[in-house]
C-alpha cells in the first residue's frame, strides 16, 4: 500500500486538474495527509475527499508523515521548485502538474534532488498517456506519413494568447512536438511582440498565476529539432479559432493531434497537404487504428490522470523513468524559455541554452 500525500494551494492553483481526487482510485494507494496554506480550503479538501490528516505547511506533512508518493497538484509554477526540492530531499516520488516551473535554474535543481535522491517525478500531461499516441507514433516509424519535414502548434490564443499561452498551454505542444518524431531542440529563433511593437524590457510585467516575469501577446518561433525537422509555434492573442493542437507533416500525408486522454486525431494521406487541391480525405485515428472505431470512452483528465498515476507506481516499482519524466518536463521549460531568450539576443540560440536563468530578467 502506497501512502500518498497530497500539496495544493486554495486560490493560487488550486489542486490543478484532478490531481487530488485520482487517487481516490488507484489500487494500492491511500490519501492519508493533505497541505493546504488556505485554511478554508484545508477543510474543505479534508472532507471532500475523506483525508484525516491536514496540515497548513507542506514541510511539516513531509516531515511529520511517512509518504511514499506526493502530489503536486497546484497549476501555478511558483511553488513548485520549493515544493519538489521538499519532497526529494525526503525521498517521496511525485506526481506533478504543469508547467514543471519558472526557470531553467529552478528546473536544473530539481533534476538534480530527484537524481541525487533516486526519486521519480511524472508530469502531468494527460495526452502523453493517451492510447492514440501509441498508433500515431507507429504511424511514423511505420513510415505512414514518409519523411517527417515539419511539426506546426499553437496556442488557444484566447486572451492568453501569446506569452501566456506560450506558458500555459504550449508546454503540452512543445512535448508532443519532441514526442512525435522531431526528437531534442537544436536551436531556437522567434520574435515576440507586444501592442503591435517588438517587446522590449518596459513591457515585461509580473505574469497570471505566478508564471513569472512575462511578455508578449504574439509570438512565433521556430525549432531545428535533432533529426533535421523544423518545428514552429506561434500565438497570437483573441482570435481563437480551435487551432490549438500540433501537426505533423510529412513527405506522404500529415497527421493532426489535439490533447486529452482520447484526443481528436486525423489522417490526411496527401503529399500535398491540401485536401482541396487532391481531393483526399481526413480519416479519424482512433486507439485502434486508422480508420477504425473508437472501442474506448473518452474519460477526460481524469482519464488520462489515472493513466500517469498507474505508469508512475510501475516506474517506481521496476526502476525507471515515468513516461513522461522530469527530463521532459524540463525540456518543455527550455522550448519555453529559448523563445525569449532569442528574442532577447535578436538571433538563433543553440539549445541547450547556455544561460540558465529566466531570460526576461535579462531583457
Amino acid at each position: 500500500m502506497y501512502r500518498v500525500g497530497l500539496i495544493g494551494h486554495t486560490g493560487k492553483g488550486n489542486y490543478g486538474h484532478g490531481l487530488d481526487s485520482v487517487w481516490k482510485e488507484i489500487p494500492g494507494c491511500q490519501l492519508v495527509a493533505v497541505a493546504d496554506a488556505n485554511h478554508a480550503g484545508l477543510v474543505a479538501t479534508k472532507k471532500r475527499l475523506g483525508i484525516e490528516k491536514g496540515f497548513d505547511d507542506y514541510h511539516r506533512m513531509l516531515e511529520e508523515t511517512k509518504l511514499d508518493i506526493v502530489a503536486i497538484a497546484p497549476r501555478w509554477p511558483a511553488e513548485h521548485h520549493d515544493m519538489v526540492l521538499a519532497a526529494a530531499n525526503r525521498r517521496v516520488h511525485i506526481y506533478m502538474e504543469k508547467p514543471m516551473c519558472r526557470s531553467l535554474k529552478e528546473a536544473d535543481q530539481m533534476v538534480a534532488a530527484c537524481e541525487k535522491n533516486q526519486v521519480k517525478l511524472a508530469i502531468a500531461f494527460q495526452t502523453r498517456y493517451s492510447p492514440k499516441l501509441r498508433v500515431c507514433r507507429e504511424m511514423i516509424e511505420d513510415g505512414d506519413l514518409g519523411t517527417i519535414l515539419e511539426l506546426r502548434g499553437r496556442g488557444k490564443e484566447d486572451r492568453r494568447g501569446g506569452g501566456e499561452d506560450l506558458w500555459v498551454l504550449g508546454s503540452h505542444i512543445m512535448n508532443l512536438m519532441t514526442y512525435l518524431g522531431g526528437g531534442l531542440p537544436n536551436w531556437c529563433f522567434s520574435t515576440v511582440q507586444q501592442g503591435g511593437h517588438h517587446a522590449t524590457r518596459e513591457d515585461v510585467a509580473p505574469g497570471n498565476e505566478g508564471i513569472g516575469p512575462l511578455v508578449g501577446d504574439n509570438l512565433a518561433a521556430m525549432y531545428g529539432m535533432s533529426n533535421g525537422v523544423t518545428g514552429y509555434f506561434a500565438s497570437r492573442r483573441n482570435t481563437a479559432g480551435g487551432r490549438f493542437g500540433l501537426q505533423v507533416l510529412g513527405s506522404k500525408g500529415m497527421l493532426e493531434v489535439v490533447t486529452g486522454h482520447l484526443p481528436a486525431v486525423h489522417f490526411l494521406a496527401d503529399p500535398r497537404w491540401s485536401p482541396g487541391r487532391s481531393g483526399a480525405r481526413w480519416v479519424p485515428v482512433t486507439s485502434a487504428g486508422v480508420g477504425k472505431p473508437e472501442p474506448l470512452k473518452d474519460g477526460g483528465l481524469h482519464a488520462g490522470n489515472l493513466l500517469a498515476c498507474g505508469d508512475l507506481l510501475d516506474a517506481i516499482e521496476n526502476d525507471r523513468e515515468p513516461e513522461c519524466n522530469i527530463y521532459e518536463a524540463r525540456e518543455t521549460v527550455e522550448m519555453i524559455a529559448a523563445v525569449f531568450e532569442s528574442h532577447r539576443l535578436r538571433r538563433p540560440v543553440a539549445m541547450p541554452l547556455k544561460s540558465r536563468e529566466n531570460p526576461l530578467t535579462l531583457l
